[in-house]
């Protein structure tokens, strides 16, 4: 579970990363990851899924793959929910084979969505938000396609093709500075399909309904870890989603270092 979002009630809802087979590449060992949603009314102790909020487009796995994980998919994210509470948006790492498609792609979805999310995220395209379409099964059963992003950060050198070179940003972590007055994002930087760290980056937006507004990346540390994140320090405010000018800063889970924003 890579995300989770309190509701004013204290029901929680969190998103998580699932790592499936792909139907398309039936012989293949590697896999596609999906973005799904879950409930809980009792602190996270038990939770109800209430189904996949983001897939890749059927058919968009590339099964010969140089990338040691993955054939495709989408996951590898962060959500947000707006200020106003109008709207939830996922941060994602799509992995598709089509190279222009690549890097990190913008969803959003209604929170007024949020117990019955299946086919209700819309999938930013450089211009305009695109929704999920509904096809029937010959069982009976829908369904959701969902479109690929066209990424705010793409590929420069793809995850899929005959080198072993990438350059693709992925894993994007956001947070509320409340010091900055801006949205930050940490990335993760690979550079080879080996899924080594090249560095870990930073960009800044001053609101999240316009993903065209996101800085072009910085690095702010050679090599490091993966999933790169921030916890606030402040006593009943900070969190991994809003933190000010200083932060506790975690690679790979652990945490031996604190962060300093600037203006």
């Amino acid at each position: 579970m890579e995300a989770v979002i309190a509701d004013d009630d204290g029901t929680l809802y969190g998103y998580y990363h699932n790592e499936v087979g792909d139907a398309f590449c039936r012989n293949s060992l590697k896999e596609a990851p999906r973005i799904g949603a879950a409930r809980s009314v009792d602190g996270g102790q038990i939770w109800e899924p209430l189904g996949i909020v983001l897939e890749a487009p059927p058919r968009s796995s590339d099964c010969v793959t140089n990338n040691v994980f993955f054939v495709g998919g989408v996951g590898d994210f962060s959500v947000q929910l707006d200020p106003t509470s109008r709207d939830l948006y996922f941060f994602y790492s799509q992995y598709i084979r089509w190279d222009r498609l690549q890097g990190v792609g913008v969803a959003r979805l209604a929170w007024a969505d949020r117990d019955r999310p299946s086919g209700k995220a819309m999938v930013f395209g450089s211009r305009t938000w695109f929704p999920a379409r509904s096809v029937t099964q010959a069982n009976g059963t829908v369904q959701w396609v969902y479109p690929a992003a066209v990424p705010i950060f793409p590929a420069l050198q793809p995850w899929h093709d005959d080198d072993d070179v990438v350059d693709a940003f992925w894993g994007p972590s956001v947070h509320w500075n409340t010091y900055l007055d801006q949205y930050v994002m940490l990335l993760n930087h690979a550079k080879d399909a080996q899924w080594s760290q090249e560095g870990i980056y930073v960009s800044f937006a001053p609101r999240l309904d316009d993903p065209k507004l996101w800085s072009t990346p910085v690095r702010i540390l050679d090599g490091g870890r993966w999933y790169p994140q921030v916890m606030g320090l402040e006593e009943g405010t900070g969190t991994d989603k809003v933190a000010g000018r200083w932060a506790r800063f975690f690679m790979g889970g652990a945490s031996d270092y604190l962060i300093q924003f600037i203006k």
